[in-house]
């Protein structure tokens, strides 16, 4: 379930992979589940949906492009979000994969802008779902083990450090992007 979930989410972000993979580090942190297939099937799944994400874009992007981008300022985007990936794609698809909705919409667009599969996509996307899953998992599991008789706390703690996480993460990314329009005007 947790693999089908995280292959889900990269397409569907509405899904709840983050919760998935914290629940079941906790329970692997019970003894429920094993810790290592755990860590495998959520890493698995991240990868292959972002894989899935980035063929959408690739393959049936092409229409979607056509019908919501066909003004000036629209190609020009499409342009910039192609530089933008062929420059610093390594960055951006890590740091994607812990962003809600950012890892769907990077993935598509990748796949869109027709970023080399085998040398620039692939590599970063396993990169970035290993992070992901270890990161996921181990925060439950953390959780799990510190709070072993009180699963509720748990579900609390690890939700509370991916909450702190993402919101430094949405701000470093926010600063960033400023200082980056600062220093092209």
């Amino acid at each position: 379930m947790l693999f089908a979930i995280a292959l889900g989410d990269a397409v569907f972000p509405a899904l709840p992979s983050e919760t998935a993979a914290i629940v079941c580090g906790i329970q692997a942190a019970r003894g429920k589940l094993s810790l290592d297939l755990v860590l495998l099937c959520a890493a698995l799944g991240a990868f292959l949906g972002d894989n899935t994400s980035y063929a959408v874009g690739r393959w049936l992007g092409g229409p979607v492009q056509r019908r919501f981008f066909t003004g000036e300022k629209a190609r020009s985007r499409i342009e910039r979000a192609r530089h933008f990936l062929e420059t610093r794609g390594s960055y951006v698809l890590v740091i994607a994969r812990f962003i809600p909705g950012g890892r769907t919409f990077t993935t598509f667009t990748a796949g869109l802008v027709k970023l080399p599969w085998v040398r620039d996509f692939v590599p970063y996307i396993a990169l970035a779902a290993i992070l992901w899953s270890a990161y996921a998992v181990l925060l439950g599991y953390l959780g799990g083990r510190t709070f072993r008789n009180q699963p509720i706390y748990a579900v609390l703690l690890a939700f509370g450090i991916a909450g702190l996480i993402t919101v430094g993460v949405e701000a470093y990314r926010r600063v960033r992007a400023r200082k980056d329009s600062r220093a092209r005007a």
